[in-house]
């Protein structure tokens, strides 16, 4: 199940990022999250790993590796492991804009059962996109701020 979207935002990338990586920031903006934090001391760059419960409907426990980590730019990670879905990615986006930024989320959730899991991904695909919609405003607003 794959869902996206964008906003401008009226900050420089240099203001939106570190919402982006700190962990106390994330959960101001990414208002599903329950709890995030890194697992290994290495907290920037490739290669680093983090935790984060999210409570969408059910609370999932998912453990994360960042495979993309460029500064005021662009973010991507995978789970590595976790509860209810068998694999999920996402990938966070900074474009300069004249007026400040462009934001961009994009998500890859893949659910188990095969058959059975893509059709349940298909009816929760909007209540997903409701999300972003939802995450993008508030990171709007707080990076305004």
């Amino acid at each position: 199940m794959k869902a996206d979207g964008f906003i401008e935002i009226a900050a420089p990338p240099e203001k939106v990022w570190p919402f982006l990586v700190k962990p106390d920031l994330i959960l101001k903006w990414y208002t599903l999250l329950r709890d995030f934090k890194y697992t290994s001391k290495q907290q920037a760059g490739v290669g680093t790993t983090f935790h984060f419960d999210e409570q969408s409907g059910v609370l999932m426990k998912l453990d994360f590796v960042v495979d993309e980590w460029v500064e005021n730019r662009a973010l991507a990670f995978h789970m590595t492991s976790g509860n209810f879905v068998k694999g999920y990615e996402q990938r966070w986006t900074l474009e300069p804009t004249p007026s400040g930024s462009r934001f961009t989320l994009a998500e890859d959730v893949t659910m188990p059962w095969g058959a059975l899991g893509r059709v349940f991904g298909l009816m929760v695909s909007a209540s997903s996109k409701a999300h972003i919609k939802e995450l993008l405003a508030q990171l709007k607003v707080l990076a305004e701020a």
